[in-house]
């Protein structure tokens, strides 16, 4: 089942996402997810564990038809505060998803893996669901900030107790595993100390999102989509045929 939010842990979340350089941070990363995923006007998404429904406004800003599903009741309050009637809300888990194959144009699973029970159970769940591409936003296990918070876990109580940590190198594998040799890219935001605001943001886009290290890496797979068949039972008639055939 994973590491569903309660109702303190979603207020924490929510207040912490509203501190300024969490905020600045988030933009970052809601900006690699534009710029890779590059969705068109009119598609639709579903964002699997969209939490506190952060980035569901982002993309509605987008055109999209944006759909949403978490296991937190109290997550899923947070997100329909958010974006109200304007997305499709329902509770369920990214390991069983409750919608048809090739459902969506894209999914997203933006810091979703970290708190699943079987991440690569849910990389093929939303690999069924969507037909387009799928967008993987993870805390990078590589990134010194991701040492950061699994050392700070070790010492005291944190939601990142809960969590496990994903490298590019290892989702990679994990899709490869599961889709094939699909095409895959991935870039990385947040090498830099975010105090120095606008200049870390227009700084690392040209030159450090190749780098592996950053504290939040972005990966954009691009699917083919797979249908289920279903034999057809065709009646056999024998032929009749003359008796002489010409030669």
């Amino acid at each position: 089942m994973g590491h569903v939010f309660d109702f303190h842990e979603a207020v924490a979340y929510e207040k912490w996402m509203g501190k300024p350089e969490n905020e600045l941070a988030f933009q970052m990363e809601i900006q690699l997810l534009r710029d890779m995923l590059q969705p068109r006007a009119g598609e639709s998404i579903l964002d699997i564990g969209c939490g506190a429904g952060f980035c569901l406004p982002a993309f509605l800003d987008m055109g999209l038809k944006v759909t949403g599903i978490d296991p937190s009741t109290y997550m899923l309050d947070i997100a329909l505060s958010k974006a109200g009637n304007r997305v499709d809300l329902y509770r369920g888990f990214a390991e069983d998803l409750p919608f048809d194959d090739n459902s969506f144009n894209h999914a997203c699973l933006f810091t979703t893996l970290e708190f699943v029970e079987d991440a690569k159970k849910a990389l093929a769940e939303a690999c069924r669901v969507a037909k387009d591409r799928l967008f993987i936003g993870v805390l990078n296990r590589y990134a010194i900030k991701g040492v950061e918070r699994r050392v700070r876990g070790m010492f005291s109580p944190s939601i990142y107790n809960h969590a496990r940590f994903f490298s590019v190198w290892k989702l990679k594998h994990m899709i490869y595993d599961l889709a094939g040799d699909v095409p895959i890219a991935w870039r990385t935001v947040c090498q830099l100390p975010l105090p120095s605001g606008k200049f870390a943001s227009s700084f690392e886009q040209p030159f450090l999102q190749r780098c592996p290290f950053g504290a939040f890496a972005g990966m954009v797979v691009v699917l083919i989509p797979r249908f289920r068949t279903r034999p057809l039972t065709v009646r056999y008639q024998r032929s009749h045929a003359p008796e002489e055939v010409p030669g």
